[in-house]
């Protein structure tokens, strides 16, 4: 069972399920042995007759449906996205969601490794892993990050541009990542800016205390015998004789 932790493991394997969990993200998708875990533990709500075993869309909505408003009426703490992603087979989800379900019906907390990703449900993880020639480009990315489920659910041409859009701009976003990473792969070189010198800006003047009383002093006016402040003159103005034409000097 890839992504679930020893004691989830232990746990789906004593309620004796249908069929055992293999790969979550396939087993879980279309909410009947969700519905089958439930059952166990609310056997006169959950009624196994109430689900269909199918794997078409209709039949993944159809008991999704019916688990929400179970899930809405016993005010489960469990997130529309760990539903949404289970629904739609993304990357990660369906592990969340089981692990999850086991926190809230046996009261313990599953101890789990710290991750190096954030939990956005797409491929990055494994992206990372492959050498630099053969990762997903931009049209690959939205392929294996946009499920034809989610499109086909919800008729809005607009919410799947915005999904569209969001996964593009994520993946030019870890694109620039790996530029700045490493450059000499890229053949990147560094700007005018980057290349030339950088001269220090020279250290703020100290302040002394004997600076600020010849600051003063200079300041201060002169004062004259009757005791009234004087200040001296700094422009000199000297008289100047002209000289009119036709007048007798």
């Amino acid at each position: 069972m890839s992504g679930l932790s020893r004691e989830v493991v232990k746990w789906l394997q004593s309620l004796d399920l249908t069929w055992q969990i293999k790969t979550p993200k396939w087993d879980l998708t279309n909410g009947y042995l969700i519905a089958e875990i439930f059952s166990w533990y609310y056997p006169q709500e959950i009624t196994m007759h109430s689900f269909n075993n199918g794997t078409s869309l209709d039949s993944k909505l159809g008991n999704w449906s019916v688990l929400k408003s179970f899930i809405k009426r016993h005010k489960l703490e469990i997130t529309e996205e760990y539903i949404e992603g289970t629904i739609h087979c993304k990357e990660g989800a369906a592990p969340l969601l089981a692990e999850r379900i086991y926190e809230i019906l046996t009261n313990r907390q599953v101890r789990r490794l710290p991750s190096d990703y954030e939990t956005d449900f797409t491929d990055r993880a494994y992206q990372e892993k492959l050498p630099m020639h053969a990762r997903s480009t931009a049209s690959q990315s939205v392929k294996n990050n946009l499920r034809i489920t989610e499109l086909m659910a919800d008729t809005s041409s607009i919410l799947g541009q915005q999904k569209a859009t969001e996964i593009i701009s994520k993946h030019v976003e870890h694109r620039r990542q790996e530029r700045l990473e490493d450059p000499r792969r890229f053949n990147i070189k560094p700007t005018l800016g980057e290349r030339s010198t950088r001269i220090p800006a020279p250290p703020p003047k100290e302040y002394t205390e004997l600076s600020e009383p010849v600051r003063s002093a200079k300041k201060t006016p002169t004062q004259n015998k009757s005791g009234s402040a004087t200040r001296t003159p700094t422009v000199q103005f000297k008289e100047i004789q002209v000289r009119q034409l036709g007048q007798s000097t």
